[in-house]
């Protein structure tokens, strides 16, 4: 079941949303203890399997589950070949966490929604990409308005 779409308001909210979360247009709501535990999120370059396993509540054969379940973790490695975790992935865990136990999507259905989920923040960021082009054209525009009516009273 997908629920009811939440926009992020105050720069709180974007601040600590996910990262592959978009502001606007997302199937799966931001509920407020979603947005708690983000913001509870150490601020570090990297996490290793064991914090991230305890800031989530789970072992950590559980994290490596989902890491072959779901293609949104892609981790990195340390030169001693341990799972190295960056907020992102953090960040994509504690939404894999909500959907799959208080939301209960099963394990197909939590993929499902994430599918979709990168699928609207592309959208959204096209949309975005192409509002922010139009306004620098206009932008441009008035310059141009600007230089020419300047021009006029010169030449007058």
């Amino acid at each position: 079941m997908i629920e009811e779409v939440v926009v992020l308001n105050s720069e709180a909210e974007r601040r600590y949303a996910p990262s592959s979360l978009p502001a606007a247009g997302v199937p799966i709501e931001v509920d407020s203890d979603l947005q708690m535990e983000l913001t509870s999120i150490p601020d570090k370059l990297a996490f290793k399997i064991g914090e991230v396993a305890d800031l989530l509540g789970v072992k950590a054969y559980v994290l490596r589950y989902w890491e072959t379940e779901f293609d949104i973790l892609k981790l990195k490695k340390s030169k001693h070949n341990q799972r190295m975790y960056e907020r992102r992935d953090v960040e994509n865990l504690l939404l894999i966490r909500k959907l799959l136990y208080r939301d209960r999507f099963s394990i197909e259905g939590a993929r499902a929604a994430l599918k979709k989920l990168r699928k609207d923040n592309v959208r959204v960021k096209q949309i975005k990409t192409l509002s922010e082009h139009i306004d620098e054209a206009k932008d441009c525009i008035l310059d141009l308005i600007d230089d020419i009516n300047s021009f006029r009273l010169l030449v007058k």
